[in-house]
This record gives C-alpha cells, sequence and structure tokens, in this order.
C-alpha cells in the first residue's frame, strides 16, 4: 500500500499514533532532515541554482532520478522536497508495489491536481527494481506532469531505467559522504532532541571507529551507534569493546589519514611485487574491512599492473581496469571479489619492471634538456605552406612497405641510437624482446629482418660473393655461409639452418624451403630432389634420366633432351621406383644410350 502524506492534521487518534510511530522509528528516520539547509553532504545538488533547489523553491512540476549508494540521502531528499513545498506525498517501493498500485496513485494524484490543483510528489524507492511494464506505467503522468516524480536508485539507471523513463527525468548523482559529513551525523545524533539528546557519551576512540565501519553511508553509522547505545543508562559511556560487540565487528587498527594507512599500503603492494597473493590478500581484506575507499585500491592495481608487471602479462592491466570498473559498477561489498582476483592475477604474473624504467629514463634525459628538433620528415605537413619548409619531405608511410617497418629515423638528431625500453626475458616480454631487436635492426639499416618487410621480400638484401649466384634465404634473420666460388647450388628458401656445399661442377639444385640437409647427388646426376620435402631421397643411378614430381603451381625442371617423361602433377613425394620393363609405362620411357636399365 502506498504511504500517503497529504499534510492534513488528522484526529487526535491519528496524532497519538504518529507520535507513538516516531518514538519506535529508527534514529536514522528520527534524524531526517527537514529542510534542504539540514542535509549534510550533497552540497552539489542542495546549493542554490540546482535542479534540486529550483524543485524545492519553485511550484513547478519536475521529474528527477535519484542515483548513488545507500545512506547517501536519496531518500531523505524526496522527503524534504515534499515538506518544503507543501506538495502531497506518496511513497511507493518498487520492492512490494505493483502495477496496480502505480496507477493508482497517478489516478488519485491526477484527480487531486484537477479538483484543487495541489502536487502530488510520487516517490517511488528502489526504482531499478521495477521491470519494463511497471516503469512504462509512469511515462504518462511523467510526461503530462500530473505527478512529480522521483525515483531512487543504488543501480546506474542507464542499465536499470527504461530509456524512455529516463530521457522524460533529470538524473542526480549522489555522492558518498566524507568522513567530516559522517563526524557531522554523529554529532548532530548526540545532541539532537530527535536522537539521543546528549544521554550518552562517545570514550575515545569510539568516533574514528563508527566513522571507519561507516564507509560513507550516514544510515549504517546511525544504526552502529543506536545498537551500541542500546540498554545505556543516561549517562553512560560508548566504549570501543562495547561497539565492536554491539556490532559484531573487531576494530581494525587503520587511520586511512595516518602510518597504519601507508604502511599497510606499502605492504600491499610489495607483496604483489614480491609473487605473494596470500600476504596481498590478507591487507587487501584489512583494507576493506577497514572502511578504506575501494576506489583507492582500485587505483593502486592500476598502476601496480603497469609498474611491476608491465609487458611480461599484458592482461593484468586489463584485469586491474576491469576491477576498476567492477568497484564503480557495483560496489562494495560484493566488489572485494573483483578487487581479490584482481591481486591475485597480478601477484602471480611474471613480473618486469622495463616499462617504468623506459619512461623515468626517458622523463630524465628530458628534464636533462635532451630533447631536440623534431626530424623535418616527420613534421605536421597538413597546413598550407608547410611544404616550403620542407615539413614531411621524405617521410615513409610504413604501411606501404609488407611488414609495416621501413628504415627510418624518427628520435630527434641528439637520441638517435637512444635506447629507452629494454625487454626482459620474463613471461610474453621474452617474445617481445625478439621481435624488439629485430625492429630496432630494420630503423637503423641494419640485416636482420622482421618476416614479411622489404628486406625479406628482395629490398636491400646481402650481397653474394663475388663469382657466386648464391642467394640468401629469404624470411630467415640468421646470416647463412657462403656457397663455393663458382658454384652455382642456390641454398633452401625459409631456412635457418646451415647446409652442405655441394661438389664442385654439380648443377644439383637443393629442395626450397626444407629445414634438413640433404645428401649430395652423384656426379654428374641431373636428378633434382623433391621441393617441398623434407626427407632425404635415395640416389638415383648415373645416367637416369628419371626425374621426381615437382610441387602443384611451380616451374617443372625441364627433362633431358630426347626424354618424353613427364612427371606426375600435383605429387610433392617422390617415385618409389622406375616401371618394370615390359610394362606399358616403361615402353612410353627411352632407353638410355648406354642400354643400362633404370635402377
Amino acid at each position: 500500500m502506498p504511504r500517503v502524506n497529504d499534510g492534513s492534521t488528522g484526529s487526535l487518534f491519528d496524532s497519538s499514533a504518529e507520535a507513538a510511530e516516531r518514538a519506535t522509528a529508527p534514529l536514522a528516520v528520527r534524524l531526517r532532515p527537514r529542510s534542504l539547509a539540514e542535509v549534510i553532504g550533497q552540497t552539489h545538488l542542495t546549493r542554490d541554482g540546482s535542479p534540486l533547489r529550483k524543485l524545492a523553491d519553485t511550484d513547478s512540476p519536475m521529474s528527477v532520478i535519484l542515483w548513488g549508494p545507500p545512506g547517501t540521502g536519496k531518500t531523505t531528499l524526496a522527503y524534504v522536497v515534499a515538506n518544503v513545498t507543501k506538495r502531497r506525498f506518496v511513497e511507493l517501493s518498487a520492492v512490494s508495489a505493483g502495477v496496480k498500485d502505480v496507477r493508482a496513485a497517478i489516478e488519485t494524484a491526477r484527480g487531486a491536481l484537477g479538483m484543487t490543483g495541489e502536487q502530488t510528489v510520487l516517490f517511488i524507492d528502489e526504482v531499478h527494481r521495477f521491470n519494463k511494464a511497471q516503469q512504462d506505467a509512469l511515462l504518462p503522468a511523467v510526461e503530462n506532469r500530473w505527478v512529480s516524480f522521483i525515483g531512487a536508485t543504488t543501480e546506474n539507471p542507464s542499465f536499470s531505467v527504461v530509456g524512455p523513463l529516463l530521457s522524460r527525468s533529470l538524473l542526480l548523482t549522489l555522492r558518498p559522504l566524507d568522513d567530516a559529513d559522517i563526524r557531522q551525523v554523529v554529532s548532530r545524533a548526540l545532541a539532537d532532541e530527535r536522537g539521543l539528546h546528549g544521554s550518552i557519551k562517545l570514550a575515545a576512540g569510539v568516533t574514528d571507529q563508527l566513522v571507519r565501519l561507516a564507509g560513507g553511508d550516514a544510515r549504517r553509522v546511525l544504526t552502529y551507534l543506536e545498537a551500541a547505545a542500546l540498554g545505556l543508562p543516561d549517562g553512560g559511556e560508548v566504549t570501543v569493546e562495547l561497539l565492536e560487540r554491539a556490532v559484531d565487528r573487531a576494530m581494525v587498527r587503520y587511520d586511512r589519514a595516518g602510518d597504519q594507512h601507508y604502511d599497510v599500503i606499502s605492504a600491499f603492494i610489495k607483496s604483489m611485487r614480491g609473487s605473494d597473493a596470500d600476504a596481498a590478500l590478507h591487507y587487501l581484506a584489512r583494507m576493506i574491512e577497514a572502511g578504506e575507499d575501494p576506489r583507492f585500491i582500485a587505483r593502486r592495481l592500476i598502476v601496480h599492473a603497469s609498474e611491476d608487471v608491465g609487458m611480461a602479462d599484458p592482461t593484468a592491466l586489463q584485469t586491474a581496469v576491469a576491477a576498476a570498473q567492477a568497484v564503480e559498477f557495483v560496489g562494495l561489498p560484493e566488489a572485494r571479489l573483483n578487487l581479490a582476483q584482481a591481486v591475485i592475477h597480478i601477484a602471480l604474473a611474471p613480473k618486469s619492471n622495463a616499462v617504468a624504467k623506459a619512461i623515468n629514463e626517458a622523463g630524465a634525459d628530458v628534464r636533462q634538456g635532451l630533447a631536440g628538433p623534431v626530424p623535418k620528415h616527420l613534421r605536421d605537413a597538413s597546413y598550407p605552406g608547410a611544404a616550403r619548409l620542407g615539413h614531411g619531405k621524405g617521410y615513409m608511410y610504413a604501411h606501404d612497405d609488407p611488414a609495416g617497418i621501413v628504415e627510418q629515423q624518427y628520435a630527434p638528431d641528439s637520441l638517435v641510437g637512444k635506447r629507452y625500453y629494454e625487454p626482459t626475458t620474463h613471461g610474453a616480454e621474452a617474445r617481445v624482446s625478439e621481435r624488439s631487436e629485430r625492429i630496432r635492426a630494420i630503423l637503423r639499416g641494419g640485416a636482420e629482418p622482421v618476416a614479411g618487410s622489404a628486406q625479406e621480400s628482395g629490398r636491400e638484401r646481402p650481397e653474394a660473393p663475388a663469382g657466386s649466384d648464391t642467394e640468401p634465404a629469404r624470411g630467415s634473420g640468421r646470416e647463412r655461409p657462403e656457397a663455393p666460388a663458382g658454384s652455382d647450388t642456390e641454398p633452401a628458401r625459409g631456412s635457418g639452418r646451415e647446409r652442405p656445399e655441394a661438389p664442385a661442377g654439380s648443377d644439383t639444385e637443393p629442395a626450397p624451403r626444407s629445414g634438413r640437409e640433404r645428401p649430395e647427388a652423384p656426379a654428374g646426376s641431373d636428378t633434382e630432389p623433391a621441393r617441398g620435402s623434407g626427407r632425404e631421397r635415395p640416389e638415383a643411378p648415373a645416367g637416369s634420366d628419371t626425374e621426381p614430381a615437382p610441387r602443384s603451381g611451380r616451374e617443372r625442371p625441364e627433362a633431358p633432351a630426347g626424354s618424353d617423361t613427364e612427371p606426375a602433377r600435383g605429387s610433392s613425394r617422390e617415385r618409389a621406383e622406375v616401371p618394370a620393363a615390359g610394362s606399358e609405362r616403361e615402353r612410353a620411357v627411352p632407353r638410355p644410350a648406354s642400354g643400362e636399365e633404370p635402377g
């Protein structure tokens, strides 16, 4: 059933019922502010000119959605607006109300507006719990301003409130109360006549503990204070031990602005750096239980992921950022799971401080004045007159190269050859280290190509020895031995190993794209090994014109003069044998001049 406050005095029985209700109401309800001036915190929403202030100071209907963590004053602000403006106030909870209740409240408000001109504030707490149909029922009243709608939610409205309702309302974001605000709430509760009215005192350290336990939630701190004061006689004192028993929470020795704060966070970071996941989890729990801001913890995780893990495990940064987003989206206590996952990931990841060292050294050089002019070919050439100044002239577009890397100077003249990033061999950075060296060799005119680069595709390849037609292996980053003078042997392409030299005077060509050594062919043999095969093949007899099948799609070697033998197409293996004498295939092959049968 909706709770309605129409501002009327009611009967004597109603007054007695309200007095009894106030006497038994929780401390947080009894201390609810009666005007915007009494609201603690949220000054960005209550200052002059703010939408909430305009809603309270004028009679113009307006619809707003209040989004913020629990205990930040969403319900309080709705009550204040209703009290200040003397509007009829109707409160519904999305936990128990349905479409029928919503429509009934709207019809009543519409009738009051038409009959007496009285406006209604329709406050729906936990509006994110309404489904789409229930939220859609609010649209006519909001659009036609039959009610001033105020919705309160702890969930992101972008995901929990339907678009049409969100577009028709102002979204106001409430922030967690800071420590000073919580202290002010405690002081008011001790002194206000609606609260404890000076009936108890707090021992030393109790206020600090309450502030830590509150976590920016005013309702929570008032609940804890009321539980600790329960049963105490007038003039009684709440001690730290009494508070711990009342809330069943041990006091964590942690000062968010003192030595404990810095000592614990230091131990937390050093435990992750030292790969001790268990110790890091202990310090994480210690900070959370003491009321440390989870956003502060998330920020430290993001920094540590790059500072002490870096390229050794690039996914550590992604995990840390995801945990920080989870803190904003979910909040505590559930977000402790996301923080713990990030802590374990970072602690167990391989470590490298190469990223931190690189940017620190680069920054030190800049501060020392090592920042020469930008090379002309790298300067902005987009504006008129840039070409006349030589800007952009000679610049080579890296994407025009097959590998996306070209030999070109990028650093200022004073820093040519300077190395900042020195990868380690830990984790994924080991692969980065190898690629980094090969890229630097290309940028500075070295001979080691990256796979697919211009050097590999035939640009600027090393010269072969005089008199040799040997071609270096394409796609290999290693130097290969020179072929003997006078040899036309071509080394295997795509291989990074040395191959044995072919005999002098031999025109045998080794198998391309093979990584294994092949046996030498007999002198005087024109047998060519099968291309694309990594196996050794048996030698063909001297004088044999048997030719292996070449790979499909390539040029095939010419058959000996006078031979009409055609190798099998599409086969990458050698043929097992020569056809038997007398067969049809054998008759198609002319016999050698010597009259000898092929082996």
